[in-house]
């Protein structure tokens, strides 16, 4: 007799589409449920609150296994990831103690920046560090990659290494046209070649850069930074096949250096999209292996969203980047030290970044499980979304004349500073959260004393700016701190005092949102649990030394609050009303003029009040 099996949830009635859509819909009493519950993205399509078997129930990305074609669940049958730590140096002796530290402390993955030309530079670089257990990876002027290959594949050569050897020097021309808005000096393709001419005989060694991070770090959205991707990885794919390089030469050549950013899911769904898209351009090059159609990628976590004021909450936002890549089954993951925007990382900062990927896998054990979103209806959704936007933006770019044609001509990096300008505007009136900058700032914390580099010394680009025609590299935090900086270097600190009066609840709300408004600049803001009378709290202010006051009250009471207390102060500080009541017309008829409110564009507001009240 067959065993019959209890399905779970069974003594469950069911729930179709429609009938849980009636029922929100009664619950919302009338509002829009599309305005209420569905997400318009950044990245081009709506996200609905809720998604069932249905909404995947065509999709291919389905068919496959980690490690399958088209690779959208991983390329590899397992999820460890390599854990890079980039060895800041300047000289080779310096660097070599340094690397040979830090693989004691777990490190698997080295990043060196060094220029170097013979091979016994390599060879005392790598002295004591075993090349067989260790990924090796060298960023260098795209002028000298060759010199160095030449060099590393002598000293490989030299040691028997060729086939033990892994890892990557990053050629990456296309970087000046970026950066500078100016096109290599130099012969991209015939440099190209050369590179994999020196590099034919050792086998993983991936010498073509795809630094996509640079858009993640410049602001760009998901689908950009994933569509200039794959635009750029096929101009190498274009270049060289034509040039009579075999695709699947080329493709195990390639190395996808990729940024994260804090939107959790959807750059989960960024690298799964990655893979199937890139496997299926890889395709239309006809590789005799189905192998040359994968992806590698190594994963950088942004800089666009760090800040210098409460600059540990970068830990919070490089973790889930950092959880989001190892989920996503990259290839490796550099986690970005919380402090660099405003110095060159130091023992803790690195030790800490380090720290970030071993919990990932040592406590929570994130490698143990291959994709373990496959098959969410949400991020299943999000993966071929993103993959049909970047599809439009990788197209858009061909059409054009591909990647480098886009970027000689600037075109893609107008469009990037483009999203970069959007964003700093959802910076400024709160649209986009920055936990610290410009919601729930620590108000009393001074930061100057610890910016330690200025400008893009050692990457911190804190309000600084590359070429005019190249990627603006200002972090989104970037205006709200040299407001504050402002403030701090000021003969003054400005005092904002908040004048709580009438309705409780009310004014305790409006005194909070005050406060958070006035700190995102450094003022001193100095609270209170109320008064009886607006000729009180004015003369409490005044006594305080006050340069602004808030009146905190419901929309109702301003009506006659607001203008007593406007009269009564007479001009002795600045006048400021907490909201947007129904009443600021008449308000403004009486001369008063500043209200603050949610749909305020805080940074604008606030650079007027500086402007009125440092000296």
């Amino acid at each position: 007799m067959a065993e019959k099996k209890e399905k779970l949830f069974d003594m469950f009635q069911g729930c179709s589409y429609d009938q849980w859509r009636a029922k929100v819909e009664a619950d919302l009493k009338g509002a829009d449920f599309n305005k209420k519950l569905v997400w318009r993205t950044n990245e081009g399509f709506n996200v609905e609150p809720v998604y069932r078997a249905e909404n995947i129930a065509d999709f291919k990305t389905l068919d496959s296994l980690p490690g399958e074609y088209p690779y959208v669940r991983g390329t590899r049958d397992n999820n460890d990831w390599f854990i890079r730590q980039e060895v800041l140096a300047d000289t080779v002796s310096e660097a070599n103690a340094v690397a040979k530290e830090i693989i004691t402390k777990g490190v698997t993955s080295l990043g060196f920046n060094l220029q170097m030309k013979e091979a016994a530079e390599i060879a005392a670089l790598l002295d004591g560090i075993d090349v067989e257990k260790f990924e090796i990876n060298f960023r260098t002027c795209p002028r000298h990659a060759v010199e160095l290959a030449k060099a590393l594949v002598d000293y490989l050569k030299a040691n028997g290494l060729t086939e033990k050897f892994h890892g990557s020097i990053d050629f990456n021309p296309m970087r000046r046209a970026l950066k500078h808005g100016t096109e290599f000096p130099g012969d991209i393709k015939a440099t190209a070649l050369e590179l994999l001419d020196v590099v034919k005989d050792v086998p993983a060694l991936r010498v073509l850069a795809v630094d996509s991070f640079m858009f993640c770090n410049a602001g760009a959205y998901i689908f950009q930074e994933l569509g200039y991707a794959l635009a750029w990885g096929a101009e190498w794919m274009t270049m060289l096949t034509e040039a009579g390089v075999k695709a699947d030469e080329v493709a195990r050549r390639i190395k996808f250096n990729m940024g994260v950013s804090s939107n959790y899911f959807m750059e989960l769904a960024k690298f799964r999209s990655a893979r199937m898209v890139w496997a299926q351009i890889v395709e239309q090059y006809a590789p005799e292996s189905k192998d040359a159609c994968k992806m590698h990628v190594h994963a950088v976590t942004s800089r666009f969203n760090q800040t210098i004021y409460d600059a540990h909450v970068n830990l919070l936002r490089s973790q889930t980047e950092t959880m989001s890549a190892a989920l996503a089954g990259v290839d490796s993951i550099t986690t970005t030290p919380f402090d660099v925007p405003y110095k060159k990382p130091d023992a803790f900062s690195e030790r800490i970044a380090r720290n970030q990927q071993f919990l990932l896998k040592e406590e929570s054990h994130l490698d143990k499980v291959v994709d373990p979103a496959g098959g969410s209806y949400y991020i299943e959704t999000l993966t071929v979304s993103l993959a049909q936007e970047a599809w439009k933006l990788f197209l858009e770019v061909e059409e054009k004349g591909g990647f480098l044609a886009c970027i000689n001509d600037g075109s893609i990096q107008k469009a990037v500073n483009e999203t970069s300008a959007k964003r700093h505007v959802d910076v400024a009136r709160r649209k986009e959260i920055l936990l610290g900058t410009n919601q729930y700032p620590n108000i009393n914390e001074k930061a100057a004393g610890k910016i330690e580099c200025e400008g893009n010394s050692c990457g911190c680009h804190h309000g600084s700016e590359e070429d005019g025609n190249g990627l603006s590299m200002k972090r989104a935090a970037s205006d709200f701190e040299a407001l504050r900086l402002a403030t701090e270097a000021a003969s003054n600190r400005p005092k904002v005092f908040m004048l709580t009066i009438g309705n409780l609840a009310m004014r305790l709300a409006r005194a909070q949102f005050s406060t958070n408004f006035f700190g995102c600049a450094g003022y001193e803001i100095i609270d209170n649990l109320g008064f009886e009378t607006v000729q009180q709290g004015v003369d409490a202010a005044l006594e305080k030394g006050a340069d602004v006051i808030v009146l905190c009250s419901s929309d109702d009471e301003y009506a006659t609050l607001a203008p007593e207390a406007f009269k009564y102060l007479d001009g002795r500080a600045m006048f400021v009303v907490a909201g947007a009541p129904a009443c600021m017309e008449d308000l403004q008829k009486e001369g008063i003029n500043d209200f603050i409110h949610v749909r305020c564009n805080v940074l604008d507001t606030l650079k007027a009040f500086n402007a009125k009240l440092l000296k």
